[in-house]
């Protein structure tokens, strides 16, 4: 009978780099198991029962101290286990500061935290370390231990520091197999090491029990794993998308737009619009009154589908809004367009923060579900219109039976937009002014003094070990009330006029007019967050972008490469992201993840900004034609477990964003969350809402019955009521932070998306 492959029980601390670290034991122990337990999912009495499965432990990092229960779980047990029991046990940064402690170690802060630094460690090139070479190693800690006291520990490696002094970096104990790393070997900068070897599992040449019901019930199937397949197979008959192309390179985005009629502000509109480089394809829906709307607040047991005047609760039963959301693409497959282009048909719209922190099992902050707005805000688009910025190729489109009329006639009417505005421009492309008039609007900022407490707050988090960075941000709110001002009707949106004003002002490379009522939004992104493409091959990618300067006559490439590239805490906050990213997507697809590029400074229409790509591709067939993946479900737990974006939390994600519910007065809505298309042939792509504004107008309401509408001009949003804006802006707060730099930060975001209103941040602040 062949050996047990080894099994490995990798014990999770709610850390953002777990699944790093499980990919690294897969490099290091060939064909060995990975089983991902939470310090808190078992009590050590019952783990000693099971612990003759595994070859080793290894005890992951996480956020907070090793002396705190809840932040360590079972993990301080692990180090006292009888010798009846006894396996080798490797710890990662909290695992070695709980080793050290348990026997006699003393637990500081360092002078100056080290998050996403890179370190050269010294080592004699003994036990773990033998045949290795140099080792410059990655660093995310606040808290070090010092050894004098320590019994039966020795020091294996360290590091020199120059604000700090030395400071341990890897240890063993002298008479049980344990071994412990401070830095991260699972870190994308990480050379050399320890753990990679494989030589703590394989010293003992421990004799494993042999797999069977009573352990599989316990720990599940090893990872990598992906997500039960959606219970809805594919439908037999895909649709088919008719497509006609068309070379109109005279006819915008806003020219189409309007031909479509925007103007009638109590229609859903949708557009995603690449306005600026390096975006290509602006892709606008050609909605109807029958077009699907989907609509999920969090904490409902249903999801509301609008279908022309009517609206029906459709229970989710056994699904979360994730899966059903799948198992609803699933049956609306669509094959045969045009391979030049990204998007057929299929779902357009927006995901809000908090459905991203619900996924994470941190709940919405103190609202009730009955006063919130959507937080999934999506149209099924049959008929759309696509763009190409490059070729200036416009492409018409059906899903829909028999559509070759409709297509005719919009060829029809879009050369003939093409041709009026070519000879006397009769589209009104060029917006009405938005400035309010004095007197007529307020703008409130989030309180100075307060913000820069949060700031010095989230920094004593990060000086205790709770995250690496905060993503700390607020919200301002714009009211306009002027009564003089054009209202809305069946001709005129005045959040049009302000999506114009804004693209002109904020050309943004993933902008979008989105007004799915009752939210609409208005965004200048420029941050693509996830994109896949079609099957079969589908590469998953996420572009974080973390370190921006804005552009102007003396900020020449080298200038900002200096002050990108050059800095130490802009690099090591894209790092933070990039490893966390990592894992989100090792998470979803296995072990096939790379990092394509790391900290390049990318040059857009306004800034300069520093971006990483991290790709990843799912196992061997996974996304094939005939599989339940084909249809882009993929791609979409992969968004699921990407949520909510990294950039916009910090590190470890859950517990950044527990702490941020606590620095941060109200939710963030759609702001931070991201905006975008599922593609029904598969594909899909997504952008982070930020410099943006929302509002929402909770006189279009939908019931179980029937979605309101206003047809009667007298009762347009606007008539009796003053317009609510929302401008999130804020930034990402590690040790390095100096509050009134932050301050500035925010209010510059802010003001790019503010003047949109005619105002300008006050002086003074």
């Amino acid at each position: 009978m062949s050996p047990e492959p080894p099994r490995i029980l990798l014990v999770d601390s709610y850390d953002s780099f777990t699944y790093n670290l499980a990919a690294l034991c897969r490099q290091a122990i060939p064909n060995c198991h990975v089983h991902i337990i939470k310090n808190d999912d078992i009590e050590l009495k019952d783990l000693l029962l099971y612990l003759p499965y595994f070859s080793g432990v290894v005890v992951g990092p996480g956020p907070g101290s090793p002396d705190i229960p809840e932040d360590i779980g079972l993990v301080k047990d692990l180090w006292k286990i009888d010798d009846a029991h006894l396996l080798p046990v490797f710890g990662v940064c909290l695992g070695l500061q709980s080793l050290a402690l348990e026997y006699g170690a003393n637990l500081h802060r360092l002078s100056v935290v080290k998050h996403g630094h890179v370190s050269t460690v010294e080592h004699s090139g003994a036990d773990i370390f033998k045949g290795v070479g140099p080792v410059d190693a990655v660093r995310y800690h606040s808290l070090h231990v010092e050894l004098s006291g320590a019994k039966n520990i020795e020091e294996l490696a360290s590091t020199h520091d120059e604000e700090n002094g030395k400071v341990v970096m890897a240890l063993r104990h002298r008479t049980r197999p344990f071994w412990a790393v401070q830095y991260h070997p699972e870190s994308v900068l990480t050379r050399g090491g320890g753990i990679e070897r494989g030589t703590w599992s394989s010293s003992r040449g421990r004799v494993t029990r042999p797999w069977d019901q009573k352990a599989d019930a316990i720990f599940g199937v090893s990872w990598p794993y992906v997500r039960p397949l959606p219970s809805t197979p594919p439908t037999n008959m895909p649709l088919s998308a008719s497509t006609i192309k068309l070379s109109i390179p005279c006819l915008s985005a806003p020219e189409i737009c309007e031909v479509l009629g925007v103007d009638d502000d109590s229609s859903p509109f949708v557009m995603l619009e690449s306005a600026a480089h390096p975006g290509q394809f602006t892709i606008i829906g050609c909605l109807t009154s029958t077009s699907l709307r989907i609509t999920y607040t969090i904490g409902d047991s249903f999801v509301h589908l609008a279908n022309g005047e009517s609206c029906d609760q459709i229970y989710l039963g056994s699904h979360d809004v994730w899966s059903w959301l799948t198992s609803f693409m699933n049956k609306r497959k669509v094959t045969g367009g045009s391979s030049e282009i990204p998007f057929w048909g299929g779902l357009m719209g927006c995901l809000s923060y908090e459905l991203g922190t619900d996924s994470l099992r941190v709940s919405a902050d103190g609202t009730c579900s009955q006063t919130r707005h959507p937080d999934v805000n999506l149209v099924f688009v049959e008929r759309s219109i696509i763009l190409d910025s490059t070729s200036g190729h416009v492409y018409i489109q059906s899903i829909m039976e028999d559509d070759d009329e409709w297509l005719t006639e919009m060829a029809e009417q879009l050369h003939s937009a093409a041709r009026n505005y070519s000879t006397y421009s009769s589209y009104n492309t060029t917006p009405y002014s938005t400035k309010a008039r004095p007197n007529t609007s307020t703008v409130i900022l989030p309180d100075r003094d307060l913000y820069r407490s949060r700031i010095n707050l989230a920094k004593e988090y990060l000086f205790a070990g709770e995250s690496y960075e905060l993503c700390l941000t607020a919200n301002t709110r714009i009211t306009l009330n002027d009564p003089l001002a054009p209202k809305a009707s069946s001709t005129y949106s005045p959040s049009w006029q302000r999506y114009k004003h804004l693209r002109e002002l904020n050309p943004a490379p993933h902008a979008a007019y989105l007004r799915l009522h009752p939210t609409t939004l208005l965004a200048s992104s420029p941050e693509r967050f996830l994109s896949y493409t079609r099957p079969p091959g589908t590469t998953y990618k996420l572009c974080p972008v973390k370190g921006t300067i804005r552009k102007g006559p003396r900020i020449t490439r080298a200038v900002a490469e200096q002050a990108l590239r050059g800095s130490q805490k802009e690099v090591a906050e894209n790092l933070m992201i990039v490893d966390l990213i990592r894992h989100d997507m090792h998470g979803a697809v296995g072990e096939n993840v790379e990092v394509k590029q790391f900290c390049t400074v990318e040059e857009c229409e306004t800034v300069w900004q520093l971006v990483s790509v991290i790709e990843g591709q799912s196992a061997d067939g996974a996304d094939e034609t005939a599989s339940h993946y084909a249809n882009g479900a993929l791609g979409w737990e992969v968004l699921r477990r990407s949520l909510p974006p990294g950039s916009m939390t910090g590190a470890p994600k859950k517990r950044s964003v527990e702490i941020l519910q606590t620095l941060e007065d109200e939710e963030r809505n759609v702001y931070s969350g991201v905006f975008g298309y599922w593609c029904a042939g598969g594909g899909g792509d997504w952008s982070v809402t930020i410099r943006s504004c929302f509002k929402y107008d909770d006189r279009y309401e939908c019931d179980a019955h029937s979605w309101t509408k206003f047809t009667n001009p007298d009762f347009y949003p606007g008539v009796h009521e003053p317009e609510q804006w929302v401008i999130g802006a804020g930034g990402a707060i590690t040790a390095l932070s100096d509050p009134d730099g932050e301050w500035d930060e925010m209010l510059a975001k802010l003001q790019s998306v503010l003047r949109v209103f005619g105002a300008a941040v006050p002086r003074g602040n």
